[in-house]
């Protein structure tokens, strides 16, 4: 089992980002990932129909053999990954947006978080919200149509951009110093926030902390891999492969893109 691979999911290519951080910090494991494209975005979904997808992108990496799961997507983690961990016997790792670190380091006492409406209606959500937030001012925008967009290879769009500059603006004017990414998807857009808002508000994602996590649980279970051969990754998209693969310009490591259909 130590050297069989991580499974990665996400409703698209977003969850890359998170990929990214796994690799760079267990450069030694093998892994698997879903771009569940067809079925993107998941914010857009009900609850039942996310858990749906959710379980079969579960039981396509379990029959591939994988060790472990990282959901790497706010949406699916937020509204299915507690029925996952009851009916599967594998860790899953999953991803919410972080919150608290941004309430407790706000100076200006007042965040901001754009994410999907998925995680935004989210039980899970609401929870970490309440029991962090209490003396915080939260601007909670709906990132729509933004994952539709960077999935269609649309990243520096000027239709992109506008939209996230009509989701952002307002949020000066509660004068947020932290803004929250509640989805895997955008990291992708940090360099238009950051001419957005400016570099005085610190935006804060999820992956390296996945990918310690990773390593933690892995470690735990006595499953981090021992392997001396060079690791390998492979990529599947239920739907065209050219964004996924332009996606992953800047990554070294031996991996392949394929079309699957699942």
């Amino acid at each position: 089992m130590k050297n069989n691979p991580i499974g990665i999911f996400d409703s698209g290519i977003g969850g890359t980002s998170i990929w990214k951080e796994v690799i760079k910090l267990l450069p030694n494991e093998n892994t698997i990932y879903l771009a569940d494209s067809r079925n993107a975005p998941y914010g857009e979904k009900s609850s039942h129909e996310i858990i749906s997808l959710c379980i079969k992108n579960t039981e396509l990496l379990i029959s591939k053999g994988c060790k472990l799961i990282i959901v790497a997507c706010n949406t699916a983690t937020t509204n299915a990954i507690d029925h996952l961990r009851k009916n599967y016997n594998i860790s899953f790792i999953g991803i919410e947006p972080a919150i608290k670190p941004a309430a407790l380091f706000s100076k200006t006492g007042a965040i901001g978080i754009l994410a999907t409406k998925g995680t935004l209606s989210s039980k899970l959500f609401e929870k970490t919200a309440n029991e962090y937030t209490k003396n915080i001012t939260t601007i909670e925008q709906d990132g729509e149509g933004l994952v539709t967009l960077i999935e269609e290879g649309k990243l520096n769009s000027n239709e992109l951009n506008n939209l996230l500059r009509n989701y952002l603006t307002p949020m000066l004017n509660f004068n947020i110093d932290h803004l929250v990414l509640g989805c895997t998807h955008y990291p992708y857009l940090i360099p238009q926030i950051i001419e957005i808002l400016g570099s005085t508000v610190k935006i804060i994602d999820a992956g390296e902390a996945v990918a310690k996590q990773t390593k933690a649980i892995l470690a735990v279970q006595e499953l981090l891999s021992n392997s001396l051969e060079k690791s390998s990754h492979y990529l599947y998209s239920n739907t065209q492969t050219k964004v996924l693969s332009e996606m992953l310009s800047d990554v070294s490591a031996n991996f392949s893109v394929n079309k699957l259909d699942f």
